[in-house]
């Protein structure tokens, strides 16, 4: 007989620890016939083994990887490429303040440099807003529906807390908006986007938005109903397992995030009162003459507690933090992708349907 599957991981009170990994391999008795990949996820064989190529010829390789270890090692996201195998530079730098009668805004100078045939120059430099970095990320997820875009940092901040206008806030968003631009330059298909050629080239990026949307309008809202209005019946489990470790690791994540941010404040407000006592024991061994040594060094040692103290705090803001903000933002990205992935099998099902009722309503003969 047939064994039963085998249940889905729960997002409940597991740890993480306790789920096995989407992408691990185990043995056949662990995983059991209900991960097995979907009939419709399979490429036919004159697809699989065909030759692909990007529109500008270059070969794209779609073997699978032996591990999830080796697809780690392929997808490399750090600025770590070899720079003479390079034919393409992008770096964001000079933010510059405009103040306008109806808003106020950031702008940062992005310099382009290339030796690729797509570009009609060498090189280019024009200034973006963050709404431009934004505009960019939707269109690279709308053309590039199958692929991990690369996130952004969060365009709100809490009012009152921390100025966006602050040197140290744009530096931290200029630091953040170069990294994304490099991830999306390193990577072999994003970077030959077509709407990724035009942010890097167009000087004036709105008149292109506008054409976007005419064309938009043009199309009708009724073909963006039609793709959008289809329902997924069930999501194979194998996909499934991954929405359900992505749900967890980000709730994880998300508590440590809380937390981190809680001991840093605590830490901050015990570094101001550590402060004040360093000089009163100072003055106290100014007054007892007996003492003035052992009050001295007490004195001494809450300096350097506060050193530390303020370097430790000072490494979780500036390293710890951003890296689990960015872990968090890349499990949101990759359920985006987990998204249009049903939203493609939702619309298979669709059509399959379609023809079945079509069929049935043929005359019998």
């Amino acid at each position: 007989a047939a064994s039963a599957p085998q249940p889905l991981p729960s997002s409940g009170p597991k740890s993480l620890r306790e789920m096995p990994h989407p992408l691990a391999t185990s043995s056949s008795e662990e995983m059991g016939p209900a991960l097995t990949p979907s009939p419709d996820l399979l490429l036919p064989r004159s697809i699989a083994d065909k030759d692909l190529s990007l529109p500008n010829g270059t070969p794209v390789d779609t073997s699978s990887p032996a591990s999830s270890s080796s697809l780690l090692n392929r997808l490399q996201l750090d600025d770590d490429l070899d720079v003479e195998t390079r034919d393409l530079f992008v770096t964001v730098d000079d933010p510059k303040k405009h103040v306008c009668t109806m808003e106020t805004y950031i702008t940062y100078r992005v310099t382009t440099k290339t030796t690729r045939a797509e570009f009609d120059l060498p090189e280019y430099s024009v200034r973006r807003r963050y709404q431009d970095f934004d505009w960019l990320r939707n269109k690279l997820e709308e053309s590039q529906p199958t692929h991990l875009i690369p996130p952004l940092p969060e365009k709100f901040v809490v009012k009152g807390v921390v100025d966006r206008f602050s040197e140290e806030f744009v530096e931290t968003r200029r630091k953040a908006l170069d990294k994304f631009l490099k991830r999306i330059t390193d990577h072999p298909v994003l970077s030959f986007n077509e709407h990724f050629n035009v942010f890097l080239t167009a000087k004036d990026l709105n008149a292109y938005k506008k054409q976007g949307m005419a064309l938009l309008s043009k199309m009708g809202e009724s073909v963006k109903y039609v793709t959008g209005g289809y329902k997924l019946r069930s999501r194979p489990l194998e996909f499934a397992a991954i929405g359900d470790y992505l749900d967890t690791f980000s709730l994880k994540l998300g508590t440590i995030d809380r937390i981190a941010q809680r001991i840093i404040k605590e830490q901050l407000e015990y570094l101001v009162e550590l402060r004040e006592y360093g000089p009163v024991y100072s003055t106290w061994g100014g007054l007892e003459v007996e003492l003035s040594e052992p009050l001295e060094g007490v004195s001494a040692c809450i300096g350097n507690c506060c050193t530390a103290l303020e370097e430790l705090s000072e490494d979780m803001t500036e390293d710890f933090l951003p890296v689990l903000r960015e872990y968090i933002l890349y499990a949101e990205s990759m359920k985006n992708v987990l998204k249009k992935r049903d939203q493609v099998q939702a619309e298979y099902e669709a059509k399959l349907e379609a023809v079945a009722l079509k069929r049935e309503d043929r005359p019998k003969v």
